[in-house]
């Protein structure tokens, strides 16, 4: 029993990847993700009592292997340069990941408090995974640059996100562009 309902569980976050990435918050809806998976809509109630709590778990399963990705890619990277461009390079490339298109179709003002809190918190950790080479690089205040470079990747995030007239790739490269050599280009 235990391992049907953790079944479920799962096709219940998967057909969730799929409608927040296809349609975004709209599309979070209990009876599509009843008619997706096959449930009943009051079964789905047995799993998650809000789009809140869907999302939140989403965070919750999601964002540790996102972030894994990441750390994973700056630990093949060689000194502290290398890092931070594997950094910017790594969470642009997730971009088009339907992990990270699900968490991103939800704004955080619509999350509960706890929602947003553990959303901060995993933001917060992967921040934190650059300090130390931001550090090495001679950052005065590394953790408050990580904050900043991250500011640039969420924005370029969002670039790509909205299907913008630049190519991803442009994004990116003005994004690493902006990390490694500020705004002198």
């Amino acid at each position: 029993m235990a391992e049907h309902r953790s079944m479920q569980r799962a096709a219940l976050l998967d057909a969730a990847r799929t409608l927040l990435s296809e349609g975004g918050t709209e599309a979070l809806t209990f009876p599509a993700l009843a008619e997706r998976t096959g449930l009943a809509r009051s079964s789905v109630y047995e799993y998650f009592r809000s789009r809140a709590a869907v999302v939140e778990e989403l965070c919750e399963v999601d964002f540790p292997v996102w972030a894994a990705e990441v750390s994973a890619a700056m630990e093949r990277a060689e000194g502290p340069t290398a890092k931070v461009e594997a950094y910017v390079r790594k969470q642009l490339e997730l971009v088009g990941d339907r992990r990270h298109r699900a968490v991103m179709a939800i704004s955080a003002s619509e999350l509960d408090a706890g929602a947003r809190e553990k959303i901060r918190a995993a933001h917060g950790g992967l921040v934190a995974m650059i300090v130390e080479a931001l550090g090495e690089m001679g950052h005065r205040q590394p953790r408050l640059a990580a904050i900043l470079l991250q500011g640039v990747v969420d924005a370029a995030v969002r670039r790509i996100e909205l299907g913008a007239a630049e190519d991803p790739t442009e994004i990116a490269e003005a994004a690493v562009g902006m990390a490694l050599r500020g705004v002198r280009g």
